[in-house]
């Protein structure tokens, strides 16, 4: 995948290029990952249905074929991801990484075994670890520019991810609040809203960047510009210049529907566990009043989502019918229910303390309690390295694509973004 960025988040990248080949590419903020590129792909269980329903009047078998999980064309491989933060892009990344492994591609990775792509700062090419010969990207960035084409090819699908901010805002006060000048020394996001210009020192600039419209500035956008009417139409419609799709976390399965759709993938490909993700103890529930203070207070972030929630509906009608979404989004949740049982202990998630594997423990911030997974125990090793690459944490599998890209030396150097290449 390969990215164009301008602004602040995380960009995943993919090119459709064997790593023996190599894209020349510029991308996107770098990942601390490396790409093993002789992974072989797992075939879905035996009896898996892979069936789907067409539905009258939707040309339901443009992409994927009658039965479900057979395109009628080449996947698409050159991809650039932009990750925004606290959106559920662990997940989304986690699906790349895997799809770039397993399908012999390269991911872009950070330039000197960094962890970003130049984030906060807006993307340089220089960015990228081996930018004058690689042409794929995988990690934390900001926005799509000149510098991203630079890294991507002609063809490159791009697409992001938002959530509502008023989640959005409340799991980055969680996540964030020992790291963000903005919320250390306030109690609760109920009293930072209730004055958030008590907290909030404009002044401190990227510091505070996750404070307010982060999304907004994940995408290279000022997060606090004023959101007068005619700013924000044009850059709305710069985001719809730049990106194919923008998925929505709140549906994130239908997201994977319609981006599988798109890239001419197989059902497997975007199967996926939930990384990143909280204990229910940790996640805070604003009063009525609370949530409507957070969509003033992010305002940008808010129009963004209202907007690109309507786009993704719009586009979903567009490619499938009612039924048919129904039965995809069935097929895609009972697929994930049959790899919790083959991959997962108990198949469910576990706190930190609870993971037996050091090397699959997920980084913990703030307040944040975030869950992890153990694998069943007995797994034959095909298997345990599948049900591995689904549950490891976002940056344990940075560190391994960089492992398996950069310090390898049969095979070229590449930056970290969000991207993935063949």
């Amino acid at each position: 995948m390969r990215g164009q960025p301008s602004a602040a988040g995380h960009t995943a990248w993919v090119t459709g290029q064997s790593q023996a080949g190599g894209w020349e590419a510029e991308g996107c903020r770098a990942w601390e990952s490396s790409l093993q590129c002789r992974g072989q792909v797992v075939p879905p269980l035996e009896g898996h249905s892979q069936g789907g329903v067409s539905g009258e009047g939707h040309s339901d078998g443009a992409g994927l074929g009658q039965l479900g999980d057979q395109p009628d064309g080449p996947p698409v491989t050159n991809v650039m991801f932009l990750k925004t933060h606290k959106t559920a892009s662990s997940t989304v990344l986690n699906i790349l990484f895997r799809f770039a492994e397993t399908h012999n591609l390269s991911a872009a990775l950070p330039a000197g075994g960094r962890f970003h792509l130049g984030y906060p700062w807006l993307f340089l090419a220089r960015y990228v670890e081996g930018v004058e010969q690689a042409q794929r990207v995988t990690s934390p960035s900001r926005s799509v520019s000149q510098q991203v084409q630079k890294v991507m090819p002609n063809d490159t699908f791009y697409f992001s991810i938002l959530r509502n901010p008023v989640f959005q805002l409340e799991s980055s006060f969680v996540y964030y609040k020992s790291h963000v000048p903005a919320f250390r020394n306030v109690s609760s996001l109920e009293a930072f809203l209730a004055s958030p210009w008590t907290y909030y020192n404009q002044s401190l600039g990227l510091r505070n960047a996750y404070a307010r419209n982060s999304m907004w500035f994940d995408l290279g956008f000022d997060n606090d510009a004023p959101p007068e009417e005619g700013y924000v139409r044009a850059r709305l419609l710069d985001v719809e210049r730049r990106f194919q799709l923008l998925l929505i976390a709140e549906h994130f399965d239908e997201s994977m529907v319609l981006l599988r759709r798109l890239l001419r993938w197989r059902l497997d490909d975007v199967v996926a566990f939930r990384l990143n993700s909280r204990s229910q103890r940790s996640v805070t529930s604003l009063s009525p009043a609370g949530r409507e203070r957070a969509k003033h207070w992010c305002a940008l972030d808010w129009h963004l989502y209202q907007h690109f929630n309507r786009t993704f509906w719009a586009r979903l009608r567009a490619e499938l019918s009612p039924r048919r979404l129904r039965s995809e989004v069935a097929q895609l949740r009972e697929r994930r229910r049959e790899l919790a049982v083959l991959c997962l202990q108990d198949s469910e998630p576990k706190n930190q303390s609870q993971i037996t594997d050091l090397r699959l423990r997920p980084y913990q911030s703030g307040r944040a309690d975030i869950l992890g997974y153990n694998l069943r125990p007995g797994l034959d090793n095909q298997t345990l390295q599948m049900c591995r690459r689904m549950v490891m944490p976002e940056l344990q599998y940075m560190a391994h694509l960089y492992t398996l890209q950069v310090w390898n030396a049969q095979f070229p150097i590449f930056g970290c973004m969000s991207l993935i290449s063949k």
